[in-house]
């Protein structure tokens, strides 16, 4: 498994002002700490060493989707999309990473007090903003077929902690099925619903190639509903020229894919050789996904003219 960079860049955000990443702190009552009350999003900042330039994808889709899971833990944003996709256009330019980035926004409960409610009707609940930015290359390894497991874990459901929100406490549900993949000998971990379908991978959604279709889980699978599986989607479509289908998965299924990958901005995409120690293919990275992520990184780093309206620049 790729290790993940830690490097945390000079300036946060935090409330209305920049500050220094040392001086951005929250007391250790905050509703958000006590009791996983926040919600985030996770943008990928990608640098075109030719061009001296970082490139935001899909920024404004990451802040819609920020506010719809603000909506569902009844939290009321002073922010809005533009002026949250200004600040992040600030905060990197404050922080000249000269590598590939990534982007940490969260709205979280600032209130101090004890008590799990979202909402308190004894006083005015405080909701806050803080964005952090990291250097940050490859989550998983994406240059080989990883090894997954699927996980005895079961996805949280839409009515316990609904997976279409990005809420931080619902991320415990991600640590338990990828400690157990990696202490078993894995990469990562696929999730079933507990009616036994086909969910996403720990932190990404999945995909899987049978018979040259494109297969993934339906959103009603308890997946989070991805910017980049919708991306994947439209480029295998347009330029691939492949049918998709979104449909319920089988878990056997995975077992007699000819290929399958997981995607989302932090693991991009990222091939996977075997499946509860099933060998995919020859285990390696198969033609489909080969060229899916060769598209994917080339647009990103805004190599690929048609698509730029898709990116935001940052010099």
């Amino acid at each position: 498994m790729a290790k993940v960079p830690i490097k945390i860049h000079e300036y946060a955000f935090l409330g209305k002002d920049f500050l220094k990443y040392q001086d951005a702190k929250i007391s250790v009552m905050t509703h958000a700490f006590m009791y996983g009350t926040a919600v985030f999003e996770g943008i990928r900042a990608y640098y075109n060493k030719d061009k001296d330039a970082l490139y935001l994808l899909h920024l404004r889709n990451h802040f819609e989707r920020l506010l719809q899971s603000c909506k569902i833990l009844r939290m009321q944003p002073y922010y809005d999309v533009d002026q949250m996709c200004e600040l992040t256009i600030e905060l990197l330019k404050k922080n000249k990473p000269k590598c590939d980035a990534y982007v940490r926004p969260s709205w979280f409960k600032s209130c101090e007090r004890i008590g799990p409610s979202v909402i308190c009707a004894d006083s005015d609940d405080e909701d806050s903003f803080v964005m952090t930015s990291i250097d940050l290359g490859d989550y998983l390894d994406t240059s080989k077929g990883i090894s997954v497991q699927i996980s005895s874990w079961r996805r949280v459901s839409d009515n316990a902690i609904p997976p279409r929100a990005k809420i931080n406490g619902s991320y415990v549900n991600t640590g338990l099925a990828k400690a157990n993949a990696i202490l078993a000998g894995y990469d990562d971990a696929i999730y079933l619903t507990e009616a036994g379908y086909v969910a996403e991978g720990s932190a990404m959604n999945l995909f899987i190639i049978r018979d040259g279709k494109l297969v993934t889980p339906r959103v009603s699978d308890n997946i989070l509903e991805g910017i980049t599986r919708n991306f994947i989607s439209d480029l295998a479509i347009d330029e691939l020229g492949l049918e998709v289908e979104t449909r319920a998965i089988d878990r056997t299924e995975l077992y007699i894919a000819e290929e399958a990958f997981f995607c989302g901005t932090g693991a991009q995409i990222v091939p996977i050789g075997f499946i509860d120690n099933y060998q995919l293919g020859n285990g390696k990275p198969g033609a489909i996904t080969s060229k899916l992520q060769n598209l994917y990184n080339d647009i990103a780093r805004g190599k690929v003219d048609k698509y730029n309206d898709c990116l935001i620049e940052v010099k």
